[in-house]
């Protein structure tokens, strides 16, 4: 297993953990109480990626790939959406093009 899996895997455990929480004690929970802010706050970080991206700037790249990454994994957590989910999608496209799957969804 890569390194970045092995992170995603403990990260996605914490976020778990924090369900039910208090939002006044933690961010994370916060987040996991309210699903459309947790939604927001991935959107602004999928954002300041591309910004990071479009300067060309390896270290805000990776930086701001972590924060997305972080809010992805609340997003789907306030979801309850798991990770063997995502998988699942990801290996249903395998060894087919990237246009052949993108047209196959009819969008």
């Amino acid at each position: 297993m890569s390194r970045l899996a092995q992170v995603l895997e403990r990260l996605s455990a914490v976020i778990e953990s924090r369900k039910g929480g208090d939002p006044s004690a933690s961010y994370t929970a916060g987040l996991l109480a309210d699903p459309a802010r947790a939604a927001k706050k991935l959107g602004e970080e999928a954002v300041e990626t591309v910004i990071a991206a479009v300067q060309g700037d390896p270290a805000a790249i990776a930086a701001e790939s972590a924060d997305l990454l972080y809010h992805w994994l609340v997003a789907l957590a306030a979801a309850d959406v798991s990770l063997d989910a995502v998988a699942t999608q990801l290996e249903a496209r395998e060894g087919r093009s990237g246009l052949e799957e993108k047209a196959s969804r009819g969008r």
